[in-house]
């Protein structure tokens, strides 16, 4: 791996790059507020960060990455169109002994930008596709914001459609929900035995009600199991067409031409389609070879949870190394932070580190 010293030469040259682009360097704490990416996140986030405390501020975190802070501070009073960039050091730990790094440098563009998201999308990529050109990276796009339009144009419930959308960056979840929904898989066992007390009109609150939820919310998450229960399985056809879905994976061109095919009996997914087709010609006029560009409609489920639209990510031959480069749009984070107000972002990041390796040839 390389030393710090050559990463941290690797990060300023691309700062610098970065800079020259138009965006204004910015700096984040090292130390963040665990409630807010809890708040994001969910518990999940302690898995994969540092958590310490505080005897004034309370739970912090190491921070895990730029983007939420930068995010909070443009919300907070920045101007319109925005670009930002930043040098520093993430904190993620690692699931097994391996020679990954729990502490790296991370290097980031970022932009705010509500009047052409779009040539946004494609300014982002381009620049890093650009930097990154010498050493022949494989890059890989997406849309999560095509997955979440068929999702919510599903022909269920609405509670099935939000719980699909909740777990679609954990796709094994998702899939068993899937399932479950597309009455492919049984319900819970507990579940139904809950719903077959419920059926004899006998009230499963048999005890004192003890922690948070009040009995008013306990009897609508009943209530809402069994509507659930009582209503039919989404259909098969519908099923078969967002597993397609899922699965695509191809060159952009084809992958377009395929989405076109499928908006006919998914009409939810024709805004999202249009905007790729905008996004395909904005990369192609800033000279991305998008015929060659690899587009998978499941890249980035896998990441942290805020990407909402087109994703990217840039990987060397070694399988085992981390992404060397990924990014995408993140618009409905801005309105979580922004409490309410929100404003068309999107932005990537780089690690110095592994493009030092790569350039010189070093074991990684």
């Amino acid at each position: 791996m390389a030393l710090k010293g050559a990463a941290r030469a690797e990060a300023d040259r691309l700062m610098a790059a970065f800079r020259a682009a138009g965006a204004v360097a910015v700096e984040a704490d090292i130390l963040q507020p665990a409630e807010v990416l809890l708040d994001l996140y969910g518990e999940d986030i302690r898995g994969r960060a540092y958590v310490t405390a505080d005897p004034i501020r309370g739970e912090m975190m190491l921070r895990p990455d730029f983007t939420v802070p930068v995010v909070q501070m443009h919300m907070a009073g920045g101007a319109e169109p925005a670009r930002y960039c930043y040098l520093g050091e993430v904190f993620r730990k690692q699931e097994h002994l391996t020679d990954r790094k729990s502490e790296y440098f991370q290097v980031g563009y970022e932009i705010f930008d509500r009047e052409n998201p779009v040539q946004a999308d494609a300014e982002v990529f381009a620049l890093f596709a650009g930097l990154l050109a010498p050493l022949n990276l494989r890059a890989v796009t997406g849309d999560i914001a095509i997955l979440m339009d068929a999702v919510r144009g599903l022909k269920t419930l609405e509670s099935r459609k939000a719980a699909l959308l909740r777990h679609i960056w954990r796709p094994r979840r998702f899939t068993q929900l899937l399932d479950r929904f597309g009455g492919r898989a049984p319900v819970p066992a507990t579940r139904a035995r809950l719903l077959e007390t419920l059926a004899r009109g006998n009230s499963p609150v048999q005890a004192p009600l003890v922690g948070l939820r009040s009995e008013a919310e306990i009897a609508a998450r009943l209530a809402a199991l069994q509507e659930d229960a009582a209503a039919a399985p989404i259909a098969a056809e519908e099923v078969t067409r967002l597993n397609d879905l899922l699965n695509l994976s191809a060159k952009s061109p084809a992958a377009l031409a395929h989405l076109r095919d499928l908006a006919r009996d998914m009409p939810a997914i024709a805004p999202a389609t249009d905007r790729m087709e905008a996004r395909l010609e904005a990369l192609a006029a800033k000279g991305v070879a998008v015929d060659d560009l690899d587009f998978e409609a499941s890249h980035g489920r896998t990441t942290l949870e805020y990407y909402d639209g087109f994703v990217f990510s840039f990987h060397g031959l070694d399988p085992d190394l981390p992404p060397i480069a990924s990014g995408g749009r993140y618009d409905a984070l801005t309105e979580v932070l922004g409490q309410g107000r929100s404003i068309p972002a999107v932005g990537g990041v780089i690690r110095p580190g592994l493009v030092a390796d790569l350039t010189e040839g070093a074991p990684c």
